[in-house]
């Protein structure tokens, strides 16, 4: 099968193109033939080796987090999917691969794509759906009434945590250009503070929650909106210790996540405030409710554009440079 592989973190030459064998199938696992992925900043993060630390992939590796395709064959013990099934997923972190034409991805972690999608729209959610559940329903259990801001509106986890938050019934505020403004307000925001401009955390206060994904200098600012008890749950960082213990790291790692959430423990601490840091999991459960979300229309994909296989590394080149409004997807056809 063809897929785009890297061979070393931080290469000039980034992904190149390779023929490795189609993946067997174990039990518990699906082998799907992928129609298209999506493509994530983590992608390109992973390339760089930003994560080596707390994902020790094997070398050479292929990327890609999301996928949408047709189940192949399954394995014993599978009884959720068959043959000719369309599915989507986010495959679990330690087997990650959709940038190829086939994966072989765990039956838990598989959901069947929801029916009024194509396969290109349903390539574009699980990793950034997924995220905003675990941060809006699982982790902070948003509800009606509380105030919530999501940081970078217009991106890929933005679009879709606005919708959610809205369906939760919550009051939106989110960051963005003024040129999105209106799309933005669109997808259910209520405030839309122009970043270039504004400072929001002078015109936002008592906010219950907020989803950052802009790193530690924003989530110490975003701990100045937070009323006593809020929560900010950051998907850029800084890790902090109890990351740590769920992914059962080394002590090494336990003690450079300690040490690098330090001052961002100790400033939300003294603010009376919650921070923890979130890297999303995969879940076959939590996208077959996304799914029913999405038939029923209370969310809805924003794809910026569709790039040919041929064409993946100029798809992360362009999720790289931060312009995309929504997912930048491959497609297999």
């Amino acid at each position: 099968m063809r897929a785009y592989v890297i061979d070393r973190y931080k290469s000039q030459q980034g992904v190149r193109l390779a023929e490795l064998p189609e993946p067997g199938v174990a039990a518990g696992e699906v082998l799907v033939r992928i129609h298209a992925a999506g493509v994530n900043p983590l992608d390109t993060k992973i390339a760089q080796g930003e994560f080596k630390l707390i994902l020790p992939y094997r070398l050479p590796l292929v990327l890609g987090n999301d996928l949408a395709g047709t189940v192949v064959r399954v394995g014993a013990g599978v009884h959720a999917f068959q043959p000719g099934d369309e599915v989507y997923a986010r495959p679990d972190k330690d087997r990650i691969g959709t940038f190829a034409e086939f994966l072989t991805v765990n039956g838990d972690d598989l959901a069947l794509k929801p029916a009024n999608l194509t396969m290109t729209e349903a390539a574009s959610l699980p990793l950034v759906a997924l995220t905003a559940w675990q941060a809006l329903v699982e982790r902070a259990k948003l509800r009606p009434g509380q105030k919530v801001l999501i940081q970078a509106g217009s991106g890929g986890v933005g679009t879709i945590a606005i919708q959610l938050a809205k369906h939760l019934g919550a009051t939106v505020a989110t960051t963005a250009s003024a040129a999105n403004a209106d799309f933005l307000k669109e997808l259910g925001a209520d405030i839309v503070i122009d970043y270039r401009t504004q400072d929001f955390a002078t015109m936002l206060d008592g906010y219950d929650v907020v989803l950052d994904s802009q790193g530690p200098t924003s989530v110490a600012k975003s701990m100045r909106i937070l009323k006593p008890g809020g929560k900010v749950i950051g998907i850029a960082g800084p890790p902090d210790p109890d990351f740590a213990r769920e992914i059962d790291a080394d002590p090494v790692v336990k003690i450079a996540t300690r040490l690098l959430s330090l001052r961002t423990r100790r400033t939300a601490a003294r603010l009376g405030v919650d921070y923890s840091f979130l890297f999303m999991r995969a879940s076959g459960k939590q996208l077959s409710e996304i799914t029913t979300l999405v038939e029923n229309g209370t969310i809805r994909p924003i794809v910026d554009r569709v790039y040919p296989f041929a064409s993946t590394p100029q798809a992360l080149d362009h999720i790289a440079n931060g312009t995309a409004k929504g997912k930048i997807v491959i497609s297999m056809a």
